[in-house]
């Protein structure tokens, strides 16, 4: 039984609901898409500090035992190199989870964009131009 709501595919009704639909879309889009993109430019900022802080971290944890192996004193740097590790694998528990946030937000927005087309593509008629 056909909805006696939804109006026949070529009448003017129908192209105002189309058009409406079509707006409230592109204001979804328009809404979300800068702001994950904003996200995703983050994530990628945090990312790249966190690699750098993990090559820091290596470098001093390498520095320390130099220091360590080259001394004739007894100086326990041992613990402090337990502790750089520890923060070292912190780092790339960050990063990790990092990289998980940014493959969604990627996800995401690929998503968005392929419902987008996909929705436009439902709401134009084909051949149909709009007027500008």
């Amino acid at each position: 039984m056909a909805d006696s709501n939804v109006p026949f595919p070529n009448s003017p009704e129908s192209t105002i609901v189309y058009d409406r639909r079509d707006a409230i879309t592109d204001g979804m889009i328009d809404l979300l898409k800068p702001t994950v993109e904003e996200i995703d430019d983050r994530v990628k900022t945090v990312r790249e500090s966190q690699v750098e802080l993990r090559q820091q971290i290596d470098c001093l944890a390498e520095d320390l035992q130099v220091i360590s192996g080259s001394q004739t004193v007894a100086v326990d740097l041992e613990s402090y190199v337990k502790k750089l590790n520890n923060s070292r694998r912190r780092v790339m528990l960050v990063n990790n989870i990092l990289q998980n946030v940014q493959e969604r937000l990627t996800k995401l927005y690929n998503n968005v964009s392929r419902e987008t087309a996909r929705r436009k593509a439902l709401l134009d008629p084909p051949g149909a131009g709009r007027p500008k």
